[in-house]
């Protein structure tokens, strides 16, 4: 059987990576073995298997960088709390588009939101005897994981696609119960399946948080991109649905790498209402030299990783913010092409007998974004990562981001411009000649 891909060299680079499954790789690990394909073979992929920004980044924030870079920044160590005037734009930003008041004292840049999600789960899980678990509600972000086990934290998580609406709250309680969750964790909306919670389920969420005292970390990678709706107006409804609307234990972590194309400057943002900042935690003062969450928070942790982000990157993401607050930047328009992708993606692997894994958001058909979930009957996962190597195209099992549905996979759909469409759908249709469905066929990796 001949493939797009050389077989000996796929099968070759897979080797030498040794691997004990490539379905099973990481996401960095599946990259570079990608890599070596394309390097070895001079073939292009069909790039899928990381959630990286395919769009340039707004001049605004280019040229706010530069200015600052100009004006001798680079020379001085930044507040690492952040710059007042970046602090009291992230405060009025998340007024305008998720409509809560949170002062500029408790809004501060982090060295990405991977930063964020870190700080976070050091200071929550540290700041209550007895209460150190994280709870994930997935599928969701492999790395969050990973940060909770170079920590030494205990997880639980479990999958929520059968668990929508009025049974979140049941499920959420057999974990909760037992009294030693410090935090909750989500994307929303939901990196792998683009699931999206509602309003209710947002409710459910913030008032289990207060009745079981844990926090809520909402991971908002994808800040507004829900296009479904136009949150795209500072100021006015609709607003970003947020669990921030239902209880004061929360923790905003919104990134700016793919809302904002800044992926390449490690910057996003935290945000953490005044009740929670100036609480106290009767297990802070050990690790972090004081009970006060909000200190504890800055000069404890935030401090002992990277004592702030560069100078001009916050300067860069100030011109941004001032531009979207103002209404001057629409940053939705500036996304939208990636929804228009994954509508023309879905078809063509539909089309070709894929399926869609994760199909409907609680009661509605699941909305285009930055990512999809597909499956081809017959495969795992696991065996769907491999053999799409060998026609050209690259994803992640969702086996690896705690999924039930063992049989998909997350495709991206950041690096695959319109100029590739034709390519993808020719893969795809060669895929399914060599796999007819409803057939013994012959797996290449087997």
């Amino acid at each position: 059987m001949q493939t797009p891909i050389d077989q000996k060299i796929v099968k070759q680079e897979i080797d030498n990576m040794g691997l004990e499954s490539v379905g099973l790789a990481s996401i960095r690990e599946l990259n570079r073995i990608v890599n070596n394909i394309e390097t070895a073979s001079g073939d292009r992929f069909i790039r899928m298997e990381m959630g990286v920004p395919g769009l340039a980044p707004p001049q605004i924030a280019v040229d706010a960088e530069i200015a600052a870079l100009q004006q001798g920044v680079g020379s001085k160590y930044p507040p690492f709390d952040g710059i007042p005037q970046l602090k009291t734009e992230i405060s009025t930003f998340v007024k305008n588009f998720v409509d809560v008041d949170i002062p500029a004292e408790s809004c501060f840049p982090t060295v990405g939101s991977m930063q964020g999600c870190y700080m976070a789960m050091m200071c929550c899980a540290r700041r209550i005897k007895g209460k150190d678990r994280i709870l994930f509600i997935d599928p969701g972000f492999p790395v969050n994981k990973h940060q909770a086990r170079v920590l030494g934290l205990p997880y639980a998580h479990f999958d929520v696609y059968e668990y929508r609406g009025d049974k979140l709250g049941a499920k959420l309680e057999t974990y909760l119960e037992k009294n030693d969750v410090a935090a909750i964790m989500y994307s929303n909306p939901n990196n792998p399946a683009w699931i999206c919670f509602t309003a209710k389920e947002l409710e459910i969420i913030g008032n289990l948080a207060t009745k079981y005292d844990c926090i809520v970390m909402e991971d908002l990678a994808y800040f507004g991109m829900d296009f479904r709706q136009n949150y795209s107006i500072p100021g006015q409804p609709p607003f970003i649905p947020s669990v921030a609307g239902f209880t004061d234990n929360y923790i905003l972590l919104i990134s700016s790498s793919k809302s904002f194309s800044l992926a390449g400057q490690r910057i996003g943002m935290t945000a953490i209402p005044q009740k929670l900042f100036h609480s106290t935690g009767n297990n802070l003062k050990p690790f972090f030299g004081s009970d006060r969450f909000g200190y504890a928070y800055i000069f404890g942790a935030m401090y002992a990783l990277t004592s702030g982000v560069s100078h001009s990157n916050q300067y860069g993401l100030l011109g941004l913010l001032k531009a979207v607050n103002t209404g001057e930047f629409n940053f939705v328009d500036h996304v939208k092409e990636y929804g228009d992708r994954a509508f023309a993606m879905k078809k063509m692997f539909t089309e070709n007998g894929f399926t869609i894994v994760y199909d409907m958001d609680d009661d509605q058909p699941i909305a285009d974004g930055f990512y999809f979930t597909i499956a081809y009957p017959g495969f795992t996962g696991i065996e769907l990562v491999e053999e799409l190597l060998y026609y050209g195209i690259s994803a992640i099992s969702l086996t690896t981001t705690g999924s039930d549905r063992h049989e998909g996979l997350r495709a991206c759909v950041s690096l695959t411009g319109k100029e590739r469409f034709r390519e993808l759908a020719e893969r795809l249709a060669k895929f399914q000649a060599d796999h007819p469905l409803g057939s013994d066929f012959k797996i290449i990796h087997a």
